[in-house]
């Protein structure tokens, strides 16, 4: 099991759980922050400091969002295993759950 980053992180970004996290396991994509679940520890570090409320334990994401923990697994299909998100840029393109929302206007 893993954490994952849903929904109401879309257009949002705080970045508050990228700062908590201790193995930097946390990425950033064009609207959303994502989860490596190889690299994830499930040390919770990051769910208490989101101020949108997106971070989830993988097996109490509500159904509405299981669409992302697909997401965050399927995103680093063709990056695999950096190890480190510490100096990674951001991912060229989001999962396509995340094109799929209409853009906020948070963004």
């Amino acid at each position: 099991m893993t954490y994952v980053i849903a929904q109401p992180c879309v257009d949002i970004k705080d970045k508050a759980c990228i700062e908590e996290c201790p193995v930097d396991c946390i990425y950033e994509g064009p609207r959303k922050l994502y989860i490596h679940p190889d690299e994830c520890v499930d040390c919770g570090a990051c769910e208490p400091v989101c101020p949108v409320e997106a971070v989830f334990y993988e097996s109490d994401l509500p159904d509405s969002l299981r669409d992302y923990r697909t997401a965050d697994r399927e995103v680093f299909v063709e990056l695999g295993s950096p190890g480190s998100s510490r100096n990674h840029p951001v991912l060229a393109a989001d999962h396509a759950v995340v094109d799929a929302k209409p853009l906020s206007s948070n963004a």
